[in-house]
């Protein structure tokens, strides 16, 4: 196991994931990309607890994601099953897992400010942290000829990862409204969701 990680993770974050996954008996499963998540967890029915984890992502970026969802396994089994999959129980479990690797061995200097900022309140996932997760694409193992929502002109066509044809219209608070083409129906997007631009 600790050589199969040793091709996803950082080098020197290897040592400390084998042991979060041997002491709650997690069952690591590396899959094909999943567009709509990166990870996730669930207890099976014969009480095993399963992580599956996209093998296309980064290493610093499936690091993140695989304490994510082992914060996941630790807080239902610290609080019980009721508490909120996101709430503060979770909050609190994933900033205690990740406190010790937030480290320069681990991560590049230049990603260690926005994951201290990121990890003083860390969201469901770390994509709609549009600014951490714009800086974790520039580890990403292919480079694609996408871009982002937040660069588009205004009333711009862009095409996302299902075939789907928006327009994009404002900002509304911290995401853009964009409008389906075919239906009409107003949508609101991340600004970092990365799309094809048709025609600006």
């Amino acid at each position: 196991m600790e050589q199969v990680l040793g091709k996803y993770l950082p080098e020197r974050a290897v040592n400390s994931c084998m042991e979060l996954i041997k002491v709650n008996a997690v069952h690591l499963k590396i899959v094909n990309e999943r567009v709509t998540r990166h990870g996730d967890y669930r207890r099976l029915s014969n009480g095993k607890h399963l992580i599956t984890v996209n093998a296309t992502l980064n290493k610093y970026r499936f690091l993140i994601t695989l304490v994510h969802e082992i914060a996941h396994l630790v807080a239902f089994e610290k609080y019980g099953r009721r508490i909120k999959p996101h709430g503060i129980e979770w909050k609190r479990t994933f900033q205690v897992l990740m406190l010790p690797l937030l480290r320069p061995e681990i991560f590049p200097s230049k990603l260690l400010p926005l994951l201290a900022l990121h990890f003083k309140n860390p969201k469901a996932s770390s994509s709609t942290d549009a600014r951490l997760s714009i800086a974790l694409q520039q580890f990403d193992k292919q480079q694609t000829d996408k871009t982002y929502v937040f660069q588009l002109p205004f009333g711009s066509v862009f095409r996302i990862y299902n075939g789907k044809f928006f327009r994009k219209g404002n900002k509304k608070v911290k995401r853009f409204e964009c409008v389906e083409i075919k239906t009409g129906k107003v949508y609101l997007f991340q600004p970092n969701a990365e799309v094809e631009l048709i025609n600006s």
